[in-house]
């Protein structure tokens, strides 16, 4: 089998019909996510966003970088979005979009 036709099957449908995919990791690799802090609101729930560096303990975190764009997953789709700049979040990749989970 080729790796498509892999992929193909480990992907099924729920109860609704819709198409479920599973996301494969080979062994000694994890998910990507990483720490970021929100900068602005650019649309909706879709934030400008920057990955910091942790320091040591009683150090303020340092940006790293360049802006790039989250989606927030905690707020609405069709709602302005209202989660405040500098707040530290966990971003993690999804596809083609990058995505947190933060209560306004």
């Amino acid at each position: 089998m080729d790796a498509r036709q892999i992929l193909e099957r480990l992907g099924r449908e729920n109860a609704a019909g819709r198409k479920e995919d599973s996301t494969v990791i080979c062994a000694g690799q994890g998910a990507s996510a990483w720490a970021g802090k929100v900068k602005n609101c650019v649309a909706y729930n879709v934030y400008g966003v920057s990955i910091i560096e942790i320091g040591l303990p009683g150090t303020i975190p340092v940006e790293t970088g360049s802006e790039m764009q989250a989606v927030n997953l905690a707020e609405s789709f069709l709602q302005q979005g209202n989660l405040a700049a500098g707040t530290y979040i966990v971003m993690q990749r999804v596809g083609d979009k990058n995505v947190f989970w933060a209560k306004p």
